[in-house]
C-alpha cells in the first residue's frame, strides 16, 4: 500500500495528514479556510488521491501558515508513500477547462523542486481566501514533494474558475505521475537509477 500519515506542530499549526496514492478520491479536509478545503478535496477528487487534513492554525494572524503547511504536509506524505518512486510515470500534463478558462500544469517527480508559475488574479479574495497564497501553496508543494511544476493559464476571466481549473489540471498531471507503470517493471525511471539531485 502506498500510503504516508505526516503529522506537523509549530507554535503556528498543528497538522495531521494522511494520502493513499492508490486511492478512490476520498477525501476529509479541514484547513479552517474554506476555500482552501474545497481546492484540496477537487485535488484528491480527481487526482484519485485519497487526501484526510486536519488543521488548527494561527488563523487570528492571517492564513499565511496554515496555507503554506497544509502544502508541505501534503507534499511530505506524497513523498513518503512514493518511497522510492519505482515504476511510477514520473510525468504529467493536463490541459484544464473550467468554463471559459484553460489551464495548462506539467510537472515531473523529478526530486528537484522548481515552480514556474503563470497565472494570476484580478480579485484578491475568493470567498475569505487571499488569492496571493495560491503560487505560495503550490510553490510549497512543489518543495515538499520534490515535483518541478509548470502552471500556465492560457486564458480565462472568473477568478474561481482560474484557481479550480489549476488545482484540477495538477489533480490529473499527478495522477498520471503517480500511476504505477507494469511496463517499467517496477525500474526507478531515470537511467540514473535514483530520482533526485
Amino acid at each position: 500500500m502506498r500510503t504516508a500519515r505526516i503529522t506537523r506542530k509549530t507554535h503556528e499549526t498543528d497538522i495531521a495528514v494522511e494520502v493513499n496514492l492508490d486511492g478512490t478520491g476520498a477525501f476529509s479536509v479541514s484547513t479552517g479556510i474554506g476555500f482552501l478545503d474545497h481546492m484540496i478535496e477537487q485535488f484528491s477528487r480527481h487526482s484519485l488521491i485519497d487526501i484526510a487534513c486536519t488543521i488548527r492554525g494561527d488563523l487570528h494572524v492571517d492564513q499565511h501558515h496554515t496555507t503554506e503547511d497544509s502544502a508541505i504536509a501534503i507534499g511530505q506524505a506524497i513523498t513518503e508513500a512514493l518511497g522510492d518512486k519505482a515504476g511510477i510515470g514520473r510525468y504529467g500534463a493536463a490541459y484544464s477547462p473550467m468554463d471559459e478558462a484553460l489551464a495548462r500544469v506539467a510537472l515531473d517527480i523529478s526530486g528537484r523542486p522548481w515552480l514556474v508559475w503563470n497565472a494570476g488574479f484580478t480579485q484578491p479574495r475568493l470567498g475569505e481566501m487571499d488569492t496571493e497564497l495560491f503560487e505560495h501553496w503550490f510553490q510549497s508543494i512543489a518543495q515538499a514533494a520534490g515535483i518541478t511544476l509548470h502552471v500556465e493559464l492560457l486564458y480565462g476571466q472568473n477568478n474561481h474558475h482560474i484557481i479550480e481549473g489549476i488545482f484540477k489540471g495538477f489533480a490529473r498531471a499527478m495522477r498520471q505521475a503517480v500511476s504505477i507503470d507494469p511496463r517499467k517493471q517496477g525500474a526507478i525511471p531515470s537511467t540514473k537509477g535514483i530520482l533526485g539531485g
